[in-house]
């Protein structure tokens, strides 16, 4: 593992709310276009369903993305092998018709794409069992 200033791996991180009985459209979704992150050099891709989110006293996840009573808060994230690949996989992508809202012959997102929070983190430590 790198140091924080050349990290040998980099993250994208996702958290989204979707509703609650959508999970297998939110599974056939994140499916379908984590094959697309898969393309453009993404080397790991974890989706999760919330299990255990507790409510929070100042803030936590459903917060974050002001999830309804209706609704699941979703955890995801993409591993690159450097923050290179990630930036130029993220410009392809987001180039890429597959990605596009708007093109009729993709999936409709089955959440709200305003109240995703998403991020991208330089890795500074990394344990393994």
């Amino acid at each position: 593992m790198g140091d924080s200033a050349t990290p040998s791996s980099y993250v994208d991180g996702f958290i989204i709310a979707a509703p609650s009985s959508g999970k297998q459209a939110f599974t056939e979704f994140a499916t379908t276009f984590d094959t697309i992150f898969m393309e453009y050099g993404a080397t790991r891709i974890i989706e999760a369903w919330g299990d255990d989110v507790p409510d929070g006293k100042v803030t936590d996840f459903r917060k974050a993305v002001q999830a309804k009573a209706d609704e699941t808060v979703a955890f995801s994230w993409v591993e690159w092998p450097d923050k290179a690949t990630r930036d130029a996989g993220m410009k392809k992508m987001m180039e890429d018709p597959r990605m596009d809202p708007s093109n009729k012959d993709n999936p409709p997102m089955p959440f709200d794409g305003q109240r995703m929070v998403y991020g991208g983190f330089a890795p500074v430590v990394e344990l393994r069992g």
